[in-house]
């Protein structure tokens, strides 16, 4: 079982939120929640609710295929962050002059599977 989510044109930095994402990235869906909730960044908000809605799509995907569903039991096994387009604005500067202030915008994704369980040297799961 696997589900992503992705949220487009976000008005954070690509560096700013690939630092909060790379926090998560591999850890349990609980351990990363609580992660993102207690974060001193202001990108963990908006990868907290992709998050969020990754488990969400999980536990929707799981209950069309009638499959039991355990949040506990998911990790994230990818996060990135992609750059989205810049705006530009023209801030006024002394002398008659301007500078260009680039307003960037990220596009997240986060995949979220079911943990794999290992298996024993005869071949049953532990």
């Amino acid at each position: 079982m696997e589900a992503k989510a992705v949220a487009r044109f976000v008005r954070v930095t690509p560096m700013k939120a690939r630092r909060v994402v790379d926090i998560i990235r591999g850890k349990a869906v609980p351990e990363a929640v609580a992660l993102m909730r207690f974060a001193p960044q202001a990108a963990s908000e908006p990868v907290l609710k992709v998050l969020n809605s990754a488990v969400a799509n999980a536990r929707f995907a799981a209950d069309q295929q009638g499959m039991p569903f355990d949040e506990s039991e998911l990790i994230v096994a990818s996060a990135f962050v992609d750059e989205g387009p810049t705006m530009k604005r023209f801030r006024p500067r002394a002398q008659g002059r301007a500078s260009r202030i680039n307003k960037r915008t990220s596009h997240i994704t986060i995949t979220v599977a079911e943990r794999t369980r290992p298996t024993n040297a005869k071949g049953g799961a532990r």
